[in-house]
């Protein structure tokens, strides 16, 4: 089964995930299922909420970017050909004391062609747990960092639009209404 993407407007972006506890074949195949959703949309992450599911689970892959970024996951820095795409669920993160905040242009999978600037950290760490509720730390920092807070925010309800200065928010406007419209006519002629 694939897995449909979500658009703004939709009522489950803006619902904060709930915890997951139960670490079986169900959610593996959720995970899984987010993978090839993601994979098809051509995205570098992926929250479960932008699949209709309000659960704390995202997914990022980064192995198609050119960007520069450093990682260590648990300690070491592994090839991110052996944890990628890689499963988080339940993460929590923190910005590393004085990271310098970056501007960079964001998209979102929910937001199909709306891209703008996001002002976040540029270093932070995440505690979570992978699909077999394995606890893992990972401290990244750049196109890594800016990805695990944009989805981590989509698990707490949190929208990149909510995090764009008011000028940029403002220059999008146009462009997120029309979207919201649509999502709205969508889902009602969906429902009758």
């Amino acid at each position: 089964m694939t897995l449909e993407i979500v658009h703004y407007n939709d009522p489950v972006l803006r619902r904060k995930g709930e915890k997951i506890t139960a670490f079986d074949g169900e959610l593996a195949a959720f995970a899984a299922q987010m993978v090839n959703a993601l994979h098809e949309a051509h995205g570098i992450g992926l929250a479960a909420q932008q699949v209709g599911r309000a659960a704390q689970v995202c997914i990022i892959d980064l192995r198609e970017t050119q960007a520069d970024f450093d990682w260590k996951l648990d300690g070491a820095h592994p090839p991110l050909e052996l944890f990628m795409p890689m499963v988080m669920v339940n993460p929590r993160v923190t910005v590393a004391k004085h990271a310098p905040l970056a501007v960079a242009e964001e998209g979102c999978l929910s937001f199909p062609a709306i891209h703008a600037d996001v002002e976040r950290p540029t270093v932070v760490t995440a505690k979570f747990q992978d699909a077999d509720g394995l606890p893992h730390v990972l401290e990244c920092d750049g196109l890594f960092a800016r990805c695990v807070q944009h989805e981590v925010d989509h698990l707490n309800g949190i929208l990149y639009i909510d995090r764009m200065a008011g000028a940029v928010r403002a220059s999008i406007e146009e462009e997120v209404k029309a979207l919201a419209k649509a999502t709205k006519a969508a889902r009602s002629a969906a429902a009758s």
